[in-house]
């Protein structure tokens, strides 16, 4: 984060927390809807990616996630969609965390429990999921939001989250859900059982989806920084007039693929990680290279074929719940374990039919942004993530901004 949005944050977040907590009112009216304003790609959290000791049960655990728009009453999503056992959260509270950096520190004056039906405790049953009530909170774009969970009972080992969220989790035994510093807590970069935070806005407000895999998700971003190439879009439409009011939620699973992969499959993931998103009148389509990466044989001879035809089945479904699809051209990924001549050859004939088709609202040619014009086939070095992700594939914070620059922003105007 540069020094100028440093100073933008502050002055924001102060603001906003100086008038937080006011004793507000329900703020629904005839013209107002929930938009999403964080909201992530759940999972079956892998063996490799569960809670560290001593696990969530009976222990506390503290989420932060990035907002992109402000409002003044929210509520929170929280998912057990993959358990096969109830998860007791015996406390939830929200807090705006101060700090630049992510850290496990919260403003105690925004301290603020949330309820479920009226209640502070309350059970997910497996395969379900659950809203919190909306609560007053006066949150402001760009911030960090403290989640807390004071857990019960759940599983040690079936849990579902996000695995790679790029961001700073604390974890710390017993009753700790009011803490202001989680003094002691064990550091892990996870999030469990939360899926969304939505805001109240009138309905110029919306939110545009990010939909896509690792490259989306942040590997190779700095951890904690939210410089992902969707926060930097975030802050590009919050700082743009036009835009301020259009949300970003980024369901990016790394390792994700659309027939396949990490996670559910991208086909099978639609619906509820774009279409169930509140507000939402936008989404990006960016995901097929861990498709084309993974192709071998006679499966790469029709792979371009299926990969389009999926792209069109996206366009469908988002058409028909009102949603305008943008496709993106695929990075490349020349001299990454994905390199062949096979895989290239897919990659353009892939990217071409995205320039070209008549299917989605708009085009945007990630490609052609971070290509290197002496190696077309790689993205240009200086975007290169060092050893975090030694791979040729994903980029760093400065190739993600490049991403995010060359997204047109009356995109999102229509």
């Amino acid at each position: 984060m540069n020094l100028k949005r440093i100073f933008i944050w502050v002055c924001a977040t102060s603001l906003f927390a100086a008038t937080a907590h006011c004793g507000m009112t329900n703020t629904f009216t005839p013209d107002s809807h929930w938009v999403g304003t964080w909201g992530c790609g759940i999972q079956l959290t892998e063996p490799r990616n569960l809670p560290p000791a001593p696990g969530l049960a009976g222990n506390t655990f503290r989420q932060i996630v990035h907002s992109s728009i402000g409002g003044k009453e929210l509520r929170v999503h929280f998912s057990n969609i993959f358990g096969k056992s109830p998860v007791e959260m015996k406390s939830v509270h929200i807090a705006l965390n101060p700090s630049v950096m992510v850290s496990s520190t919260i403003d105690p004056a925004t301290d603020t429990t949330l309820k479920f039906g009226g209640s502070e405790f309350v059970t997910i049953p497996a395969g379900k999921d659950v809203w919190s009530d909306p609560v007053a909170f006066d949150l402001p774009p760009l911030t960090n939001l403290a989640i807390t969970v004071y857990y019960g009972r759940c599983s040690s080992n079936i849990i579902t989250g996000h695995p790679s969220p790029r961001c700073k989790s604390y974890l710390l035994a017993g009753n700790a859900v009011t803490s202001n510093n989680m003094a002691g807590a064990i550091q892990t970069q996870h999030w469990y059982n939360i899926e969304d935070v939505d805001v109240m806005a009138n309905d110029s407000y919306g939110a545009v989806v990010t939909f896509g895999d690792s490259i989306t998700d942040g590997r190779g971003s700095t951890i904690g920084s939210n410089n992902r190439w969707p926060d930097d879009l975030a802050w590009r439409l919050h700082t743009n007039a036009p835009t301020a009011h259009v949300s970003v939620i980024n369901t990016g699973i790394g390792g994700n693929a659309i027939f396949g992969g990490l996670g559910p499959a991208g086909i099978k993931r639609f619906d509820r990680d774009v279409l169930d998103k509140s507000g939402v009148k936008w989404v990006i389509v960016f995901i097929g290279v861990n498709d084309i990466g993974g192709a071998h044989g006679k499966r790469e001879d029709t792979l371009s074929t299926n990969m389009i035809a999926a792209y069109k089945q996206f366009a469908e479904r988002a058409h028909a719940n009102n949603i305008r699809v943008y496709g993106a051209t695929i990075t490349p990924f020349g001299d990454s374990f994905y390199d062949s001549p096979q895989h290239e050859a897919i990659r353009e004939e892939v990217n071409a039919w995205i320039r070209t088709n008549s299917i989605f609202d708009g085009l945007i040619d990630f490609s052609a942004a971070v290509r290197d014009p002496a190696h077309p086939k790689k993205f240009k070095p200086e975007y290169h993530p060092g050893p975090y992700a030694n791979d040729w594939l994903h980029m760093n914070p400065s190739g993600y901004r490049a991403m995010a620059d060359a997204i047109n922003l009356n995109l999102f105007t229509q």
